[in-house]
């Protein structure tokens, strides 16, 4: 009797364990080499796009079964970062930016909207979140794809904002002629890994 007892508890004591690592908060951290942005434009004269060159992210979510909780999730984009490619243009998204004075891009998630799980490590997810630029904050809804790995997740989605609504004035150049458009659309595919394995 004394020995089924002892096995007993042994095997309660794994159990219990077993579950709460389960139950664990897991922390992600972006890889910016396996993390692509970009924003896509356009002008008078064409349409544009650039790219975001330096990101960084944590990603918290805690996961119990089929059901997944988001603890935390922040980005923070280097804004003269964002690169054309052509020197001239990123030097007007520099002023536009005011990057002297607003050295970076900032989200933060307030709320999560929705939920829905659309295979066994697929979901799509519906977020609120606070959104800086050029010292300017915003609360802004964005849906992405969330892939769940056991080493990794990877969050995929876009965003369109008006530059306006954020105390931006759209670009110029040569003397006013070539004018951009004031509604910019952010394309991100981001993977965080996991820091807690």
């Amino acid at each position: 009797m004394k020995t089924y007892t002892t096995y007993s508890i042994l095997f309660g004591l794994f159990f219990l364990g077993f579950s709460l690592q389960q139950g664990l908060a897991q922390t992600f951290t972006l890889d910016n080499s396996q993390s692509t942005m970009k924003v896509e434009g356009t002008s008078n004269l064409h349409d544009w796009e650039i790219d975001v060159e330096a990101l960084r992210g944590t990603l918290e979510v805690e996961q119990n079964g089929e059901s997944i909780t988001f603890k935390k999730l922040s980005l923070k984009i280097e804004a003269e970062s964002l690169k054309s490619g052509k020197r001239a243009m990123d030097k007007n998204t520099f002023k536009a930016l005011d990057t002297d004075e607003h050295q970076y891009l900032t989200y933060t998630l307030k709320k999560v909207l929705d939920v829905q799980q659309i295979s066994a490590s697929t979901y799509t997810v519906k977020t609120s979140g606070s959104l800086s630029i050029a010292g300017t904050t915003q609360t802004v809804t964005i849906p992405f794809q969330m892939q769940v790995e056991k080493e990794s997740v990877s969050l995929t989605g876009s965003h369109d904002l008006q530059m306006t609504a954020y105390n931006i004035e759209p670009p110029t150049a040569l003397f006013g002629t070539i004018t951009t458009g004031d509604t910019v659309k952010i394309n991100f595919e981001t993977t965080f890994i996991n820091q807690t394995l």
